[in-house]
């Protein structure tokens, strides 16, 4: 097994253990009782040695680009999503979520906290890109 396939299922293992772990919108980085989506993301990545920036705008600046097709398990997908405040059209990034393959994956929300789910079901958003953090 390649070293990055090794690291990805590590990453995604311990982003598993916290499964139903609480959203909260502004997490405390490194704090594991809550989560958001970019601390959730940077906490699993970066207990691997990938250390990524606290927002997932700025996380979405990470890595290298993939396309969408190209997608393999542990690449951070990146979504925009509408305006907290006034709910009208949709900003640039507001997301980010942990590719798990077969078009799931791992990703804290405010319904349910941390889980998993189809890449095209997030509710809240458009899947706009995706970037590679482990490289090979």
């Amino acid at each position: 097994m390649s070293n990055w396939k090794r690291k990805a299922d590590s990453i995604i293992g311990l982003g598993k253990k916290y499964l139903g772990t609480p959203y909260l919108f502004g997490a405390k980085p490194g704090s594991t009782r809550r989560f958001d989506c970019s601390s959730f993301t940077q906490y699993i990545y970066g207990k691997h040695g990938i250390e990524l920036p606290r927002i997932s705008r700025e996380q979405s600046k990470h890595g290298r680009p993939v396309t969408l097709g190209e997608i393999r398990r542990g690449d951070l997908l990146f979504y925009k999503t509408h305006k907290r405040r006034h709910r009208k059209g949709l900003q640039k990034i507001g997301h980010v979520a942990a590719y798990l393959g077969n078009n799931h994956m791992i990703h804290a929300a405010e319904e349910g906290g941390i889980g998993i789910i189809n890449i095209h079901q997030y509710p809240k958003g458009v899947l706009a890109k995706a970037r590679r953090v482990i490289l090979d």
